[in-house]
């Protein structure tokens, strides 16, 4: 919601420093040459024309990882992917930039639609400021127009049968004393507003209940009455050897990891090409070849007809790369972070720049990496100790009400850590409630009452992500090695059972359709063509760090149709370029028929395959008053931690830092 406003190597030197990458996001000029020659093509015209995403069209992998292995050769062409809206059709585009020529250019005949621009969604919420009967509804709620605003919400699908027309809602909320609109509701509105024509269709006001009221809901600093509440001291994070991390372009090297880091206006972050290394002056081996935010779905709990259809798939509808916000620094990052901006290109093919869209610094909490205090040897007390510092590339998208922090971390055990921080303010709902005592016990309030006339309403969030895995090399396998109880009957034992691990590897894509904890089990992508030393397959397993929520609506309510694979956390299908979006290219009234768990149906041969596993993280959030007026973060994630991939630890290597280099403790008085 968007407010008023081979020949393949898997060993490969990284690639040369001073060189833009084929990964390379669109560069500022790129995106000008994209917009004009398809404002030239003389395909459109008289049409109007605007654009719903414009990002880099995607390379042969096959074709990358060749040149990467000798990077003399000519570079893959740069070539853009373009969904366009004209005379009320989209149009998939592709364009060659070097050529400045139109590849192709094919009508999209669904039903559902593409990305809203920014733009169209304005102009939606600015039209019922010039609609009578809405400025009536203003009035009877004692209210100002100017006290008013206005944001759109996608309509979702409900069985609809004909092809839509591309609608959305718009939800309107009071301010005056306060800049948190969302805690002030104008409940019992309905308005429609058809895009393309960019008129209202329907509109509604079924009742009136009394708007919150903005005293202790506005967030700012200035806005707080003294005194404040207690807090700790500031900390400084001091690098005294200066930074390890180097970044050139969006490549990016750090002890033993090297990456690349892309911006896309859909997906946001993309992380490409993640290779690590066990020692010192070793090659780098491939384990992420592609990873990134493929859906966010969000479906609130409330059946009631102004809440029925917010079921938002947030990147597929809105563009999680296009809320991305402006990083703060020593705020949102830390002193030592280095930003990076991002650019897109607006409805009309203009360009735009988010400024700092990342950040990326290295990590030092105060944690060990490893430690170890032996006891046991006479006369001998020996300690080793190792600081867990890893270096983190962050994002955030400010959506609607929510904000979503996204890091990626890379530690130097191999480890990719994949955390989500969810915080901003609820989306509150207007009732006459005003204390728990006056609801009765066949009332179902769908959330909580957080304060007089306000309703925290019950909901979840999904976020998928997209992970092309090439453990040390192409062909992959996925693993499930489950933990079986083993009785001991002969006496042979004291035990009477013990438990060991059984594997298996899947052999269609059926067979890895996984809900986590359904079995006490480990899982993992191995490369049964690579050996250690002493013969085990090469691999990396997943590890959940909490966010193990699956969906809980019924199979036949529609927006658990459009978001089927929420049943599962981990879906495993064979690789096919086509497939990058969860919920489909066109998620905005999408019908499910583009989704992973329909892919995942043609049950494709996925053993020693080339294959991408989608890993989802659940929330069910059941709003409480300390949510109240504002959320204080929530955090959950996952972990792709090497499992045989090196010969030993590789933090055994791992020098401790020289002590002279840290503050002295004082004793103050």
């Amino acid at each position: 919601m968007v407010l008023h406003l081979l020949f393949i190597i898997f060993f490969f030197p990284y690639f040369p420093l001073s060189k833009s990458h084929p990964l390379d996001p669109l560069t500022p000029s790129e995106l000008t040459i994209i917009q004009q020659t398809i404002k030239t093509s003389n395909l459109f015209s008289p049409t109007p024309l605007t654009f719903h995403y414009i990002g880099l069209a995607d390379i042969d992998k096959h074709v990358l990882l060749s040149w990467l292995s000798n990077t003399s050769n000519s570079p893959p062409p740069r070539r853009a992917f373009v969904i366009a809206r004209s005379g009320h059709q989209t149009h998939e585009l592709h364009v060659d930039i070097s050529t400045k020529s139109i590849i192709s250019n094919t009508i999209h005949t669904g039903s559902s639609f593409p990305l809203l621009s920014l733009e169209e969604q304005i102009a939606a919420s600015n039209l019922p400021f010039n609609y009578t009967p809405f400025m009536n509804s203003i009035k009877k709620r004692g209210l100002k127009s100017s006290e008013v605003v206005c944001a759109s919400s996608t309509v979702g699908w409900f069985g609809e049968v004909k092809k839509s027309k591309r609608l959305v809602k718009i939800l309107c909320f009071a301010t005056g004393d306060t800049v948190n609109l969302y805690a002030r509701p104008l409940e019992g509105i309905s308005i429609v507003v058809d895009l393309d024509l960019m008129e209202i269709l329907d509109y509604t006001d079924r009742f009136v209940v009394p708007v919150p009221v903005a005293r202790g809901t506005d967030y700012r600093s200035k806005k707080q009455k003294r005194s404040f509440g207690p807090r700790g001291k500031p900390v400084t994070v001091v690098q005294p050897e200066g930074k390890g991390f180097s970044i050139d372009g969006h490549s990016i090297s750090w002890a033993n990891w090297k990456f690349h880091l892309s911006y896309d206006v859909r997906a946001g972050a993309v992380i490409s090409l993640a290779s690590v290394q066990e020692h010192d002056n070793e090659l780098h081996r491939l384990v992420l070849y592609k990873g990134f935010m493929s859906e966010l779905f969000v479906p609130y709990q409330d059946p009631a007809k102004e809440w029925y259809f917010r079921t938002f798939f947030d990147a597929g509808e809105y563009g999680f790369g296009l809320l991305a916000a402006s990083l703060q620094p020593l705020t949102d990052c830390p002193v030592n972070a280095e930003f990076l901006d991002g650019y897109y290109a607006t409805q009309n093919g203009s360009l735009l720049m988010i400024k700092n869209v990342f950040c990326v610094f290295e990590r030092y909490s105060g944690d060990s990496a490893w430690r170890h205090t032996e006891h046991e040897i006479p006369g001998k007390i020996i300690t080793e100790v190792r600081p867990e510092i890893s270096l983190v590339a962050r994002m955030v998208a400010a959506v609607g009400n929510y904000d979503y922090v996204i890091d990626w971390e890379f530690k130097t055990s191999g480890s990719i850590k994949f955390m989500v921080t969810l915080t901003g303010v609820l989306e509150m709902k207007g009732t006459s409630y005003t204390h728990v005592k006056q609801v009765e016990k066949d009332i179902d309030l769908h959330g909580s009452l957080l304060a007089k006339n306000t309703i925290g309403v019950n909901h979840d969030h999904f976020l998928t992500y997209y992970l092309d895995l090439d453990i040390d090399g192409y062909n992959n396998s996925f693993v499930k090695a489950k933990m079986k109880t083993i009785k001991i009957t002969d006496g042979s034992s004291p035990r009477k059972s013990y438990w060991t691990l059984v594997k298996e590897i899947a052999e269609t894509e059926a067979d890895a359709r996984i809900k986590l904890e359904a079995e006490p089990a480990e899982y993992l992508v191995v490369n049964t063509n690579k050996k250690t030393k002493i013969g085990n397959d090469v691999g990396y397993r997943f590890i959940n760090h909490g966010a193990m929520a699956i969906s809980l609506l019924s199979d036949d309510d529609y927006p658990q149709i459009r978001a089927g694979y929420t049943k599962k956390q981990l879906w495993v299908t064979a690789y096919n370029m086509s497939e990058k979006w969860a919920a489909g290219l066109y998620a905005d009234q999408s019908r499910g028929d583009d989704t992973i768990n329909i892919w995942s149906q043609r049950n494709r041969v996925i053993k020693n395959k080339d294959i991408v596993v989608w890993y989802t993280l659940g929330f069910h959030h059941t709003p409480y008053q300390e949510d109240y007026p504002l959320m204080p973060s929530l955090s959950g994630g996952f972990e792709l931690r090497p499992s045989n991939f090196f010969e030993t630890n590789p933090l055994i290597k791992t020098m401790p830092f020289n002590n002279t280099h840290w503050p002295k403790r004082t004793n103050n008085p």
